[in-house]
């Protein structure tokens, strides 16, 4: 703070860049593909736990200017599975130090997520999420209306709705982050320990010789290296097949929006399966609201009427309340799907060619567990146990982790 002011006082020097802009050099140790989340925090943790920093971020927009920058920022470890609880567990821990690791606020706020139970089958569901995750040691519980009622007290718990609320999955870690920090945060902390970060640098293929990775073709020239990382989301498959290796995975369009600014009331995250619909409260007031991925394959950016028309019904549901607040803008982003709801993450048949894809409605939450543990597999050539589980050839072994149940709206 005290650096604000002197440098508000100055009125002559400017400010620094958060990152700097370099020359694209012919060869590195490491080139990732994708400025987002994921691949930041894997070139930040390369430098600062391996010493790795022969490294390039390519991206072929502004950093961030992807699915990280189009997500609703909320952070949760309540999963389904145990190996999926444990991964986003790290993942929480870590972003709830990141701000002081990054010297940078990121607004991180664990006001609590409220997953609700509409029927008894989703009552089951929850309570067996609750068990899951209590036996990997996160703080998650099922909860009834009397409790939901202190909570929450804006929705709508009596037996008037047509999908009234029984219970609901409690996990007062949850939280939301202001995403675009976090991005910055890994940029700025990743380019002062000597990682290159190229915007406007699109990869157009990628050199493989006898199975292994030789180098990266862009709109700026070609980079020769050994290890290429994919950290791409909506385009995970296109930079794949540029290397030859074949991913299961769909594309599909999620949209959300959010409305005008109000005085804060929603201290939790509120979350609803059976209505394909979730809301939180922004730091700046804003209702920040999202459903289900559109249900079929695309790569379109738009937004259509249906989203806001059936997220708005089902909102008033919960919140009849809400009725003459307006919405201030919507947006879509893109969402890359695997068939067990899990990401891909490690070696892939190229040598070289590593992968953090798929991630479908969920990757900002794993950005800092995913960057970090990738860096490792990448610095020692093995796969950490915590990203065994999610390795590519699971689909071949028949070994799926199954998180269709855990992510609610997002399928």
């Amino acid at each position: 703070m005290l650096q604000l002011i002197r440098h508000g006082l100055n009125g002559k020097r400017p400010f620094p860049r958060m990152w700097r802009e370099h020359e694209l050099k012919d060869r590195y140790e490491v080139v990732i593909i994708g400025g987002g989340v994921h691949g930041l925090a894997a070139a930040y943790y390369l430098a600062r736990d391996h010493g790795i920093t022969d490294v390039a971020v390519l991206e072929k927009n502004y950093i961030g200017s992807g699915g990280s920058g189009r997500n609703t920022t909320i952070i949760r470890s309540n999963y389904l599975t145990p190996e999926g609880v444990l991964f986003y567990d790290e993942s929480v821990k870590l972003y709830e130090t990141l701000a002081l690791e990054l010297n940078f606020n990121l607004l991180f706020s664990q006001r609590g997520h409220l997953t609700l139970a509409h029927n008894d089958s989703s009552v089951r569901t929850m309570r067996w999420r609750a068990e899951v995750n209590q036996l990997q040691g996160v703080d998650s519980r099922l909860i009834w209306p009397d409790e939901i009622a202190r909570l929450c007290p804006q929705l709508d718990l009596s037996d008037h709705p047509r999908y009234p609320i029984l219970a609901a999955l409690y996990h007062p870690p949850g939280g939301v982050i202001r995403h675009d920090a976090v991005v910055w945060g890994y940029a700025r902390g990743a380019d002062l320990r000597g990682v290159h970060i190229h915007q406007k640098t699109e990869v157009t293929g990628i050199d493989v010789t006898n199975s292994r990775v030789t180098g990266v073709r862009t709109t700026r020239g070609t980079i020769k290296t050994g290890v290429v990382l994919n950290a791409t989301a909506g385009w995970a498959t296109l930079i794949s097949d540029m290397a030859g290796v074949r991913l299961p995975i769909t594309t599909h369009p999620l949209q959300a929006c959010v409305s005008e600014s109000l005085k804060p009331f929603l201290n939790v995250i509120i979350v609803s399966g059976s209505l394909h619909v979730y809301v939180s409260q922004s730091d700046r007031g804003e209702l920040v609201m999202g459903a289900s991925v559109d249900p079929y394959t695309s790569y379109s950016l738009d937004s259509t009427l249906g989203f806001l028309e059936g997220l708005s019904g089902h909102l008033l549901e919960l919140m009849p309340s809400l009725a003459r607040v307006k919405i201030l803008r919507q947006w879509a982003g893109l969402c890359d799907m695997t068939p067990d709801y899990s990401p891909i993450m490690g070696f892939t048949p190229v040598e070289g060619f590593l992968v953090d894809v798929g991630w479908g409605t969920y990757g900002f939450k794993a950005g800092p567990v995913s960057g970090k543990r990738m860096a490792e597999l990448i610095a020692t050539d093995r796969t950490p146990d915590l990203l065994a589980p999610f390795r590519l050839s699971r689909f071949e072994e028949g070994r799926l982790v199954g998180e269709k149940g855990a992510a609610s709206v997002g399928h």
